[in-house]
């Protein structure tokens, strides 16, 4: 007889969990962390205003300054001098040709009135000069007031080895210097007719240095008040 036919095995559950089978190229993707918070990252900056921080204002944009201005009209002092003492020299040598052009028909009066005349005008140009150019700086005013009593002193003493060049010969008023060279600034202080001191002398500098202080003071705090 044939045996009948064993039913069939039903496998036996395992009590071992399974394993799955590894595919290092089949794993899922990890999951992604805000940025910001990895362990390599740096701290991520926030919006402007935001939490833990103070709220910021945006820089204002850049405004240039008007042009020919300086910031606080601090001007130019260095410049304002050398102009005002080429300017000075210039207008001295005009006043020694003036003078050898002139001496033999000028009285006493108008010797004077020309050379404080001339005392003046030097000192408002360089004083002017300096007050636009320098600005409200001290220092340019003090060498204003300077550069306008030299140009007051030497536009007549150089006049006078001029004339005397012109009445005899160069070479003579050069010999003349060189024997005393003082002799212009002796010319310059002293009177002619009692002998004595000239007080017009002193005189057209204090003219020239108050002209030059007055009008580089003035000009100076209109310009920055402008």
């Amino acid at each position: 007889m044939s045996q009948p036919p064993y039913p069939p095995q039903q496998p036996q559950p395992s009590m071992r969990p399974q394993q799955q089978p590894y595919h290092p190229y089949g794993q899922a993707a990890p999951a992604q962390q805000p940025p910001g918070y990895g362990p390599m990252s740096g701290p991520v900056p926030g919006p402007i205003g935001g939490p833990g921080r103070p709220p910021t204002h945006p820089a204002p944009p850049f405004q240039p300054q008007p042009f020919g201005r300086r910031p606080g009209g601090g001007g130019h002092p260095v410049g304002a001098v050398f102009l005002g003492f080429a300017v000075s020299v210039v207008i001295s040598l005009f006043y020694s040709g003036l003078i050898v052009a002139t001496y033999e028909d000028q009285t006493f009066i108008t010797a004077n009135a020309l050379y404080l005349g001339h005392a003046l005008l030097n000192g408002a140009v360089v004083g002017s000069l300096v007050g636009l150019v320098g600005g409200r700086g001290n220092g340019a005013r003090v060498f204003a007031s300077l550069i306008a009593m030299l140009g007051a002193f030497f536009g007549y003493a150089n006049a006078v080895p001029l004339v005397f060049a012109f009445e005899e010969t160069p070479k003579a008023a050069w010999d003349l210097i060189a024997y005393e060279p003082f002799l212009p600034a002796k010319a310059w202080w002293t009177d002619e007719v009692p002998g004595g001191v000239d007080w017009f002398s002193p005189l057209g500098l204090i003219v020239a240095a108050a002209t030059a202080w007055g009008l580089a003071y003035a000009i100076g705090v209109r310009r920055r008040r402008g």
